[in-house]
């Protein structure tokens, strides 16, 4: 919204988190299917996958190499495409979270590794310099888990004009899903609905700040923006100095991890954790160990996910229903699981559906057209690139979570699904309640 640790973990520290790990997992994987001796490399469909394995993003990909694996073992004996079992290969890389580098491996996917496909996820930062290279060169690429808006707009296109893009596809959550989902979440808890919003200086922020914002404002919320930040920040004494001047009772942010972790605590050192009842992370908060780095401070955060065990879907491309796919990953990884899984699996899932529907995925353009036209379960649900938002885009569904300390055993942190109303599909598995932090 992952590379196995021990089952003792060490505490996850901002600097920690920034340096991220000290080798890129996964730099070049295995091929999940042996050649037969009498084939040649134009019988394998080559498949490049890009994900943030470290740097300040890295929780992001830190399941990424289980999903991989258990994708490779289910379609062992290939896929069936144009008449035929098509045989996979997956090379992955890490984008050290940095921007230049994700464009970077996707052209070296492209012309050293002569990739067929290309699949990226986990934020803007990754997923555009990943499709503009793949566009660029004009190899179909597939991507998830950044707001399509960041996607679609982020990269040029325009309202109302037809799509500038070809060869590049992404599904996921959009701005309008953040509406629908917080304005029904917030209506939980009793407040004064003065909203102050934190968002940085990037693709992300820019989306939050021109769509979102204004439909809070229509929905009846006074909304305080405390202006653009550069990611990395260390200090926010003077936007926390205007909540609390504000006095707002909703805080909404969408930071890099390591910078909420940053400015929670230093809103609880200067009294605005206090005041506020509900605390609404996205792109931070989706993950446990970040709570436990908080301790009591990340009880009762609330958040948006994209994924949960509890989603009542299945996964083609790993042959395991949700349930199935977290507790594996608890047995193998020895953590709790954490909902990138469901993101990750959904991103195969939709793209081996893709390779199924292509006459020949062999050829790109026979590969795009089939994600065009692309309707397909996977495990965050049923995505439809024949119904818009836009062009070249499909839209998934958010719901409201909580985390509490306890839930997972302990002293370790659970995730509960407070608010399904723009997920009706997924049942809600407990109340919600205020943040509540005793000064």
């Amino acid at each position: 919204m992952t590379v196995p640790h021990p089952t003792r973990r060490s505490p996850i520290t901002r600097r920690r988190v920034l340096q991220g790990a000290a080798v890129a997992a996964g730099t070049a994987a295995m091929p999940m299917l042996a050649r037969a001796q009498s084939g040649t490399p134009s019988d394998t469909l080559r498949i490049g996958f890009v994900s943030p394995r470290s740097g300040p993003l890295a929780l992001f990909g830190e399941g990424d190499g289980y999903v991989l694996d258990l994708v490779r073992r289910h379609t062992a004996a290939g896929v069936p495409a144009g008449g035929k079992a098509v045989k996979l290969e997956f090379i992955a890389k890490d984008t050290q979270s940095n921007p230049v580098r994700a464009a970077a491996v996707a052209k070296e996917l492209i012309n050293a590794d002569k990739v067929d496909f290309v699949l990226s996820t986990s934020t803007p930062e990754t997923v555009n310099p990943v499709a503009d290279a793949c566009e660029a060169a004009g190899v179909p690429a597939l991507s998830t888990t950044s707001p399509w808006e960041a996607f679609y707009f982020g990269r040029g296109a325009k309202p109302g004009e037809p799509s500038p893009f070809k060869w590049t596809y992404h599904f996921c959550f959009g701005v309008g899903n953040f509406a629908k989902l917080y304005t029904d979440q917030w209506s939980k808890v009793a407040t004064n609905r003065k909203v102050g919003m934190l968002l940085p200086a990037d693709a992300d922020g820019n989306a939050i700040r021109g769509l979102l914002m204004p439909a809070l404002h229509k929905a009846g919320f006074t909304v305080f923006d405390a202006g653009p930040y550069q990611n990395g920040m260390t200090d926010f004494s003077a936007q926390i100095a205007a909540f609390k001047k504000e006095g707002i009772e909703i805080f909404n942010t969408f930071p890099f991890p390591p910078d909420f972790a940053v400015f929670w605590r230093q809103a609880a050192q200067r009294g605005l954790a206090q005041q506020t009842k509900i605390v609404q992370m996205a792109k931070a908060g989706l993950f446990a160990v970040e709570l436990e780095a908080l301790g009591q401070l990340g009880h009762g955060l609330h958040a948006g996910a994209y994924w949960h065990k509890s989603f009542p879907f299945n996964s083609p491309a790993t042959g395991l229903s949700c349930a199935q796919l977290a507790e594996g990953y608890e047995k193998a990884s020895g953590k709790p699981w954490q909902q990138q899984l469901g993101a990750t699996a959904s991103l195969f899932d939709a793209a081996l559906a893709a390779v199924r529907g292509a006459v020949n995925p062999k050829d790109r353009a026979a590969l795009a057209a089939s994600m065009a036209r692309l309707k397909t379960e996977t495990a965050v649900g049923d995505i439809d690139f024949t119904s818009g938002p836009v062009p070249n885009c499909a839209p998934t569904g958010l719901v409201g979570v909580q985390w509490l300390r306890g839930k997972g055993g302990g002293n370790k942190f659970g995730i509960e699904i407070v608010s399904n109303a723009d997920h009706p599909k997924v049942p809600v598995t407990a109340q919600m309640t205020a943040y509540s932090l005793k000064a």
